[in-house]
Protein backbone atom coordinates (compact mmCIF):
# COMPACT_ATOMS: atom_id res chain seq x y z
CA UNK A 1 0.00 0.00 0.00
CA UNK A 2 1.53 3.56 -1.21
CA UNK A 3 1.72 5.57 2.05
CA UNK A 4 5.07 7.98 1.21
CA UNK A 5 6.17 9.95 -1.89
CA UNK A 6 9.32 11.38 -3.10
CA UNK A 7 9.77 13.84 -5.34
CA UNK A 8 11.65 16.62 -6.78
CA UNK A 9 10.34 20.37 -7.44
CA UNK A 10 11.55 23.87 -7.97
CA UNK A 11 8.19 25.47 -6.53
CA UNK A 12 8.76 25.11 -2.92
CA UNK A 13 11.80 27.22 -1.91
CA UNK A 14 11.76 28.03 1.85
CA UNK A 15 10.86 31.08 3.39
CA UNK A 16 12.84 33.36 4.74
CA UNK A 17 14.55 31.92 7.59
CA UNK A 18 12.56 28.46 7.88
CA UNK A 19 15.29 26.53 7.03
CA UNK A 20 16.38 27.43 10.56
CA UNK A 21 13.14 27.92 12.40
CA UNK A 22 11.96 24.06 12.91
CA UNK A 23 15.35 21.94 12.48
CA UNK A 24 18.71 22.98 10.52
CA UNK A 25 18.03 22.54 6.83
CA UNK A 26 14.17 21.32 7.29
CA UNK A 27 11.52 22.97 4.93
CA UNK A 28 8.19 22.22 4.00
CA UNK A 29 5.93 25.45 4.41
CA UNK A 30 5.46 26.34 0.82
CA UNK A 31 4.49 22.81 -0.03
CA UNK A 32 2.06 22.18 2.73
CA UNK A 33 0.63 25.36 2.05
CA UNK A 34 0.13 24.05 -1.52
CA UNK A 35 -1.15 20.76 -0.30
CA UNK A 36 -3.66 22.28 2.04
CA UNK A 37 -5.16 24.03 -0.46
CA UNK A 38 -5.39 21.32 -3.45
CA UNK A 39 -6.68 18.25 -1.26
CA UNK A 40 -9.93 19.73 -0.91
CA UNK A 41 -10.83 19.92 -4.25
CA UNK A 42 -10.01 16.11 -4.50
CA UNK A 43 -12.66 15.08 -1.45
CA UNK A 44 -10.15 15.27 1.19
CA UNK A 45 -10.79 17.71 4.35
CA UNK A 46 -8.19 19.22 5.86
CA UNK A 47 -7.76 21.44 9.22
CA UNK A 48 -5.10 23.45 9.92
CA UNK A 49 -1.60 22.65 8.96
CA UNK A 50 1.65 23.03 11.52
CA UNK A 51 4.84 22.88 12.36
CA UNK A 52 6.41 19.78 13.69
CA UNK A 53 10.29 19.04 13.82
CA UNK A 54 10.68 17.04 11.02
CA UNK A 55 8.73 19.40 8.71
CA UNK A 56 4.60 20.38 8.38
CA UNK A 57 1.69 17.79 9.21
CA UNK A 58 -1.51 18.92 7.39
CA UNK A 59 -4.51 17.05 9.48
CA UNK A 60 -7.06 15.10 7.39
CA UNK A 61 -10.71 14.86 8.61
CA UNK A 62 -11.61 10.93 9.53
CA UNK A 63 -14.31 10.16 11.81
CA UNK A 64 -12.63 6.55 12.64
CA UNK A 65 -9.18 7.44 13.59
CA UNK A 66 -6.90 10.63 13.18
CA UNK A 67 -4.75 11.08 9.85
CA UNK A 68 -2.46 13.45 8.98
CA UNK A 69 -0.22 14.07 5.57
CA UNK A 70 3.17 15.11 6.33
CA UNK A 71 5.61 16.82 4.52
CA UNK A 72 9.19 18.27 4.32
CA UNK A 73 12.55 18.71 1.94
CA UNK A 74 14.96 16.05 2.56
CA UNK A 75 18.44 16.56 3.50
CA UNK A 76 19.85 16.72 -0.04
CA UNK A 77 22.17 18.84 -1.69
CA UNK A 78 20.47 21.78 -3.40
CA UNK A 79 17.35 20.99 -0.99
CA UNK A 80 14.68 20.43 -4.07
CA UNK A 81 13.54 16.47 -3.22
CA UNK A 82 10.73 16.48 -0.92
CA UNK A 83 8.68 13.86 0.93
CA UNK A 84 5.10 13.47 1.54
CA UNK A 85 3.83 10.45 3.70
CA UNK A 86 0.27 9.66 5.11
CA UNK A 87 -0.07 8.48 8.49
CA UNK A 88 -1.34 6.22 9.94
CA UNK A 89 0.61 3.97 7.51
CA UNK A 90 -0.84 0.52 8.07
CA UNK A 91 -3.55 -0.99 6.88
CA UNK A 92 -4.95 -2.08 10.34
CA UNK A 93 -5.35 0.68 13.12
CA UNK A 94 -5.60 -1.06 16.68
CA UNK A 95 -8.21 0.67 18.64
CA UNK A 96 -8.33 -0.36 22.34
CA UNK A 97 -6.88 -3.34 23.87
CA UNK A 98 -9.14 -5.86 21.50
CA UNK A 99 -10.32 -4.24 18.42
CA UNK A 100 -9.01 -3.02 14.83
CA UNK A 101 -10.02 -0.98 12.20
CA UNK A 102 -9.56 -1.37 8.70
CA UNK A 103 -7.71 1.87 7.30
CA UNK A 104 -7.17 0.64 3.79
CA UNK A 105 -9.66 2.37 2.34
CA UNK A 106 -8.82 6.09 3.82
CA UNK A 107 -5.16 5.64 3.05
CA UNK A 108 -5.68 4.53 -0.34
CA UNK A 109 -7.99 7.56 -0.90
CA UNK A 110 -5.40 10.30 0.51
CA UNK A 111 -2.68 8.44 -1.33
CA UNK A 112 -5.18 8.75 -4.83
CA UNK A 113 -5.15 12.37 -4.31
CA UNK A 114 -1.98 13.20 -3.43
CA UNK A 115 -0.81 11.51 -6.72
CA UNK A 116 -3.51 13.84 -9.01
CA UNK A 117 -2.33 16.52 -7.20
CA UNK A 118 1.33 15.75 -7.58
CA UNK A 119 0.93 14.28 -10.85
CA UNK A 120 -0.86 17.35 -12.21
CA UNK A 121 1.69 19.89 -11.39
CA UNK A 122 4.57 20.25 -14.27
CA UNK A 123 6.78 21.40 -11.82
CA UNK A 124 6.73 18.10 -9.96
CA UNK A 125 9.07 15.43 -11.34
CA UNK A 126 10.71 12.33 -10.65
CA UNK A 127 7.14 10.90 -8.41
CA UNK A 128 8.25 8.11 -6.72
CA UNK A 129 5.66 5.91 -4.10
CA UNK A 130 6.43 3.21 -1.94
CA UNK A 131 5.22 2.11 1.60
CA UNK A 132 6.77 2.64 5.09
CA UNK A 133 8.74 -0.94 4.75
CA UNK A 134 10.59 -0.13 1.91
CA UNK A 135 12.69 3.04 0.76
Amino acid sequence: MRTHVQFVSDAFPPYAGEQDDINPGIWGKRLAEFLASQLPKHGVTTGQFHREDWGWEIPIENHAFPMFVGCSNQLEPNGNVFLCFINPSRPRIRKGPFRTVDATKDIERVADALNAILEGNPEIRELRWWDENER
